[in-house]
């Protein structure tokens, strides 16, 4: 009897993909990059297939990943590259959101020290880079980390001394940005909301089943009688559908292509849309209109 089907990424694909991230470069082996790719996979995609877990860790921001968890493990030709790539970035983020040069100046610096891992538990030192899955571009996941950071040091500040003790010492206060906290950009929402809902029921149900339910590629095909390869295609093609209409609704909402396409980079967690209510709404009667299968169980939970 043929053993069990196997489940999870595969070494040849997390072979591929170890080879184009550039994790040789600095310092990480093909063994602890597949370690890598393959606990990000449990924790978002724990019941994968093979193929799936392939899509899902093909989907990530491999190169960006492996640079951040070599600057985690201390590589210094990571770290050079990093520092290249990033401070200015995050100097000119810091601004941003303080409105101020030398709070800034602060605020980058304070979170340098916290990526590079000046910080050590239990005599190993702890670099906040480790908690980046690759799932967004890493300039976005630094946006969202600053920002909180920033969040963190406003709400400390208030504790230690009142606005008003600070106000009789001449400390000058500037307006906090609108945009630190980890919220996706409003027009993203409606895109998205748009994009989902011009879908028909039958795509929306193959979406909700594989993305928010965790149902497998065979399973959607067998309560749809279709084959498992079709599903795949499906999938495919309505998730690159979907990616280019909700580009265009940006667009439709004044966003360039450049803002449009880092404003796609944002957790879909952060939107502030129930997208498990928008892929179910009216699935289930319009895709099976015999009402013998119920689409994906719609819990109230937001994306």
């Amino acid at each position: 009897m043929p053993g069990p089907a196997q489940t999870g990424l595969a070494d040849k694909d997390a072979r591929a993909l170890f080879i184009v991230s550039g994790a040789e470069d600095f310092g990480i082996d093909c063994i602890q990059f597949t370690t890598i790719l393959r606990d990000i996979q449990q924790k978002y995609l724990p019941l994968a297939s093979v193929e799936e877990a392939a899509t899902f860790c093909g989907g990530l921001r491999f190169e960006e990943l492996a640079l951040a968890r070599a600057c985690a493990a201390g590589n210094e030709r990571a770290w050079q590259e990093f520092i290249s790539r990033y401070q200015p970035k995050l100097h000119a983020i810091a601004l941003h959101i303080t409105r101020n040069s030398v709070h800034a100046s602060e605020l980058a610096d304070s979170l340098f020290a916290d990526l590079y891992g000046m910080s050590t538990r239990e005599g190993a030192r702890h670099s906040k880079l480790i908690f980046y899955t690759g799932r967004g571009s890493l300039e976005g996941w630094l946006r969202t980390v600053m920002a909180q950071e920033f969040i963190n040091r406003y709400r400390k500040q208030k504790r230690v001394v009142s606005l008003d003790e600070q106000t009789e010492n001449g400390a000058q206060f500037t307006a906090p940005d609108p945009e630190p906290v980890a919220v996706a950009d409003p027009r993203l929402t409606a895109a998205t909301d748009q994009a989902l809902a011009e879908l028909s029921p039958e795509d929306r149900y193959v979406l909700a089943a594989y993305y928010l339910d965790g149902r497998t590629l065979a399973e959607i095909a067998r309560i749809l009688k279709l084959h498992e390869s079709s599903i795949s295609r499906r999938l495919d093609r309505v998730s690159t559908a979907l990616r280019k209409r909700i580009l265009a609704c940006l667009r439709e909402r004044g966003l360039s292509h450049a803002q449009a396409t880092e404003a796609l980079d944002s957790d879909v967690r952060d939107l502030q849309l129930d997208i498990r209510a928008r892929l179910t709404q009216d699935s289930s009667a319009k895709a099976f209109p015999g009402g013998k299968v119920s689409a994906p169980g719609a819990d109230g939970n937001h994306a």
